[in-house]
């Protein structure tokens, strides 16, 4: 059997590389039948890696143009909702991309959908974003549920928080992973020969040095916007538009490209063929690939996609005896979103 998918806002691929991965263990085979970015770079990356070359600019293309498939992924942007940009929402005309989305549903139909943003989202001025993105989504004909989920918990060493969101063309209940994960060792992740133009200057390394001393395993020291310096087992969220220094190797070194591509969860076979500013850039806007898995690893079995795979690591929640959103408008409970040190 074969699962067709479209991979929207595709980036460099992460929701794809987990998608074929579930497809793998499932005993499937997966066929992308459009993927579509307007960045150039990532345009490049992805096909270096699929043999497939994204179409650009999703608003000028037709969603009757657009062939039917089973799955629809996207990981809309997320600068309208992002600590980094200005939190502008739909008032910023990044944040209206949702709407392209919910066209190609509405014409397309598909089976399930999964979408993916910045934890911000979920109380972005309280909570109205998500309601409307939300109700759109349900006024659609979708049973929908959301879960934040962070990649420390899915093996990765990363502490990134993101907003997961699962529909269903029929009324379906899925139970969300929970983790629970070893985390993978940043001995395993970090480069052992690494080129002279990754160090920082003397000045910046005693800097960091006379707050902090490096330990004996290796850590990745993190430095917030109030100046505030921390030292961590794992990385603090990758971030496409921070500072060069933003996160260091033993208060010494900024990531390699492989290393932040494995912090993200991407496969050693992932070519290369961008400058490490662009690498930068694309591992900070991506997705990590671990917790897409888990997440695809349950819509297929909610659709009862393929045989029983492996049994998979994760843990996971029993689904609701009502899914949340399918009750009646105005009956969610937003938090206001905190914005944390890492």
């Amino acid at each position: 059997m074969s699962v067709k998918f479209i991979d929207l806002f595709c980036g460099i691929g992460g929701f794809r590389f987990a998608l074929e991965r579930i497809c793998k263990s499932r005993n499937l085979s997966a066929k992308c039948v459009f993927s579509s970015d307007i960045d150039e770079a990532c345009q490049k990356e992805y096909e270096a890696n699929f043999a497939d070359l994204p179409a650009g600019d999703i608003t000028k293309i037709a969603a009757d143009k657009i062939p039917d498939h089973d799955i629809l992924l996207a990981g809309f942007p997320c600068q309208p909702f992002s600590i980094i940009g200005q939190q502008k929402g739909f008032e910023d005309t990044r944040g209206t991309l949702f709407f392209e989305i919910a066209r190609i549903l509405k014409e397309k139909k598909p089976k399930a959908f999964v979408l993916e943003n910045v934890k911000l989202l979920k109380g972005h001025d309280q909570g109205k974003t998500l309601d409307v993105i939300l109700q759109t989504l349900i006024s659609l004909g979708y049973s929908v549920d959301y879960k934040i989920l962070n990649a420390l918990d899915f093996g990765l060493p990363q502490k990134r928080e993101r907003i997961w969101i699962v529909g269903f063309k029929e009324k379906k209940l899925m139970s969300w992973p929970t983790g629970k994960a070893a985390i993978k060792p940043l001995s395993e992740i970090l480069e052992k020969n690494v080129p002279k133009n990754f160090y920082v200057s003397d000045r910046i390394r005693n800097k960091r040095w006379s707050v902090m001393q490096p330990t004996s395993e290796p850590t990745i020291w993190h430095e917030n916007k109030a100046g505030h310096i921390s030292a961590y087992p794992f990385s603090c969220a990758l971030r496409a538009g921070a500072s060069y220094n933003y996160l260091l190797v033993n208060g010494e070194r900024r990531l390699t490209p492989r290393e932040m591509l494995r912090l993200q969860g991407f496969p050693e076979s992932f070519k290369i063929v961008c400058s490490d500013s662009q690498i930068r850039k694309q591992a900070g806007n991506s997705l990590p690939v671990d917790v897409a898995a888990a997440v695809l690893e349950r819509v297929f079995e909610t659709l009862k996609l393929g045989s029983h795979p492996v049994k998979y690591q994760y843990q996971y929640e029993e689904p609701c005896i009502q899914m949340r959103l399918l009750e009646k408008k105005g009956n969610y409970k937003y938090g206001k979103s905190k914005t944390e040190n890492c």
